[in-house]
C-alpha cells in the first residue's frame, strides 16, 4: 500500500490554550495511539490534503522534528462544522507483526452485460473493511462486473484474496444490476429459458403419458 509522509512537530503542551494557538498558526493538533505511550504532535493543515481529500487508502509515515518516525493509519478526523477546517486528527500506530483493520476502496472493472441491456448498476459498498498485516494491505479491491446480467448480484466473497480477510458476512452485496423500464431481455437469457422449458416438457413426457384433457361438461 502507498504511504504518505507527514512532517510534524512534537507538542510540549496539550491544553486548550496551546491547542487554540496551534490552530491560529495554521497547525493541526494530532495524537498517535497504539504504542506504549500516546504521541502528541502537530502538522500544517496542508500536509493532510493528500490523505484526507482522496478516495484512496494510504498508510502514513509520521516524521517528527526530533528525528522519530512512526508508521500509522488514519483513525479519526474532526472538522469544523461551518468552515470544514481540520480541527484534530487521530492516528493509530502500525506494527509489522500485528494485523490492522482498514477500509479499502472498491474499484469497478469491466462492463456488465446487464448494463449494456439497459440495467442500472447499483454500488452497495464503495469500501470494504479489510484485516491484514500492514505489508499485505491492498491499495484497492477489484470488482469485475463483466458477467453480471440484469438481476445479478456480486457478493463480497468474489473479492477475497490471499494475505487479507474481509470483515463482512458472505452474503454482503458489493454491486448489483437493477432492472429498468428501458431494459431489454438478454438473448442468451431468453435462449436459456427456452432450453429449460423444453427440458422440463421432455422430462414430463418420458415419465409417463400426458394427462388427458378434461371432457367438456354435459349440459
Amino acid at each position: 500500500m502507498k504511504s504518505i509522509t507527514i512532517n510534524g512537530s512534537q507538542r510540549e503542551s496539550v491544553g486548550k490554550k496551546a491547542t487554540k494557538a496551534l490552530r491560529n498558526a495554521g497547525q493541526v493538533p494530532c495524537v498517535l495511539y497504539g504504542g506504549d505511550q500516546n504521541v502528541h504532535f502537530s502538522a500544517p493543515e496542508l500536509a493532510f490534503s493528500k490523505l484526507v481529500y482522496t478516495p484512496n487508502a494510504h498508510t502514513v509515515v509520521i516524521a517528527l522534528n526530533n528525528g522519530e518516525t512512526f508508521d500509522a493509519v488514519l483513525q479519526d478526523i474532526q472538522f469544523h462544522p461551518v468552515t470544514d477546517k481540520i480541527l484534530h486528527v487521530d492516528f493509530y500506530r502500525l506494527f509489522e507483526d500485528k494485523e490492522i483493520a482498514m477500509d479499502i476502496p472498491v474499484h469497478i472493472i469491466g462492463t456488465s452485460r446487464g448494463v449494456l441491456n439497459g440495467g442500472v448498476l447499483r454500488r452497495n459498498r464503495r469500501k470494504l473493511r479489510v484485516k491484514a498485516l500492514p505489508k499485505n494491505l491492498p491499495d484497492f479491491l477489484e470488482a469485475d462486473i463483466t458477467p453480471l446480467k440484469i438481476g445479478n448480484k456480486l457478493y463480497v466473497t468474489a473479492l477475497a484474496g490471499e494475505g487479507y480477510s474481509l470483515l463482512h458476512s458472505d452474503n454482503t452485496v458489493v454491486v448489483q444490476i437493477k432492472t429498468a423500464r428501458t431494459a431489454v431481455i438478454d438473448d442468451e437469457d431468453e435462449d436459456d429459458e427456452l432450453e429449460e422449458g423444453a427440458e422440463g416438457t421432455a422430462a414430463a413426457t418420458e415419465g409417463g403419458d400426458a394427462p388427458a384433457a378434461e371432457a367438456p361438461a354435459q349440459e
